[in-house]
């Protein structure tokens, strides 16, 4: 069995475009069966408060400190990936929010085997919808769109589940030196940063599965160049 673990936010736009990515090389992977994919948590910005009328683009070009003419350039070539890749984004929706909890419910959704299911609905919700994925009502729609218990769901927002796994995936991803998202990791040996082609995921996938098969020794068996691709872990 192979492992793909990915740190992602779900306000991200490239890692919405790189589980689109990522997904295609695996629908064309013969062992996709024999393939675990676990989303581990990672916040942009984990300090954001709710900014009531501001919108992302408005955000946005605070935080990078340009202009908004600018920002809204770079939000509409994001869009344009979005649409060749074949997602719908409508970024003039979208809310400024704090993903933490939406990490957790993530993580609720784990302990399911529903993680996959609510990570789609996550960024479906955000970037299509236009949802605050900080509003408790929002969250426990989600979770229950994709068949969790609906007690679960609110006893988990009004506690501390997952507070923990949540900070530690984050603490992780520095440890693992993340610098920034999507990161996706392969059986902890080749790692891919950033939304990139889909052959560099099919590539991965390969090798990744090649190392993960039983090794047997044969004399007549010649190894011929690697190549190189993707970012070895350390």
């Amino acid at each position: 069995m192979m492992k793909i673990e990915i740190w992602a936010d779900v306000v991200c736009p490239f890692c919405y475009i790189g589980k689109r990515k990522l997904d295609a090389a695996l629908k064309d992977f013969p062992h996709a069966d024999r393939v675990k994919v676990e989303w581990k948590s990672y916040q942009l910005a984990p300090d954001v408060r709710p900014e009531p009328g501001k919108s992302v683009v408005s955000h946005f070009a605070e935080r990078k400190q340009i202009s908004e003419v600018e920002a809204q350039s770079i939000y509409g070539h994001v869009s344009q990936l979005a649409r060749d890749n074949g997602i719908e984004f409508n970024l003039n929706n979208a809310v400024v929010c704090n993903t933490f909890n939406a990490h957790r419910l993530s993580h609720l959704a784990k302990s399911y085997g529903l993680q996959e299911e609510v990570e789609e609905q996550l960024f479906a919700a955000y970037f299509t919808h236009g949802k605050d994925l900080n509003d408790f009502n929002e969250l426990a729609k989600i979770g229950a769109e994709v068949g969790l218990e609906v007690n679960a769901i609110w006893q988990m927002l009004t506690g501390n589940q997952f507070m923990e796994e949540v900070r530690w995936e984050i603490e992780e991803a520095g440890q693992l030196g993340v610098q920034g998202v999507p990161f996706f990791v392969f059986d902890r040996k080749y790692a891919i940063s950033g939304a990139q082609e889909q052959v560099f995921f099919t590539q991965a996938l390969e090798k990744a599965w090649s190392e993960c098969l039983p090794i047997f020794r044969d004399e007549n068996i010649i190894k011929g160049d690697e190549g190189s691709i993707n970012i070895p872990i350390k």
